[in-house]
């Protein structure tokens, strides 16, 4: 991996240009994934800026995407993640997220420290899956599932 800075802005527009290719060549998330070698999630998650790729993988993703030797370094590169500004959402999907935070982000916290003590969720040792499953009552559900690492305060 890449451990210099970068233009952000470079980074963005890379996500652009992916995405882009992606709906050119008519492409799932999956299938980048499995040219990548790594899960949907992180794959989908370093396209669009919030991780570096390994070498290997970079150079299967610029390829499947007919990207640049520059798009292969900079998929490579550690970025600055967070991909919201500090504004409350306006794409319906992501807002909804928010809101579930705003009503359930509490709860969270309160059951995590119950259940595990002074602590935090890593967001950098994690997993993150999604699927979708049929509804008993009629129609689909998605199923989330967020498997942080917990990680203790420790006093010092």
């Amino acid at each position: 991996m890449v451990h210099a800075q970068f233009d952000p802005t470079a980074r963005r527009a890379l996500a652009i240009a992916a995405v882009d290719a992606k709906i050119r060549k008519d492409l799932s998330w999956q299938q980048i994934a499995d040219a990548s070698g790594l899960s949907v999630a992180f794959t989908t998650a370093a396209v669009l800026g919030q991780h570096a790729l390994p070498e290997e993988a970079a150079k299967a993703v610029a390829e499947l995407l007919d990207l640049d030797e520059d798009a292969v370094r900079l998929l490579r590169t550690i970025p600055t993640r967070g991909s919201l500004d500090g504004a409350v959402p306006t794409d319906p999907t992501i807002y909804r997220f928010y809101e579930m935070l705003q009503v359930y982000g509490t709860t969270l916290k309160e059951l995590v420290h119950e259940q595990f003590g002074d602590g935090i969720i890593s967001a950098i040792n994690f997993k993150l899956d999604v699927k979708k499953v049929a509804d008993p009552e009629g129609g689909e559900r998605a199923v989330i599932i967020l498997d942080g690492k917990y990680l203790p305060t420790k006093p010092f």
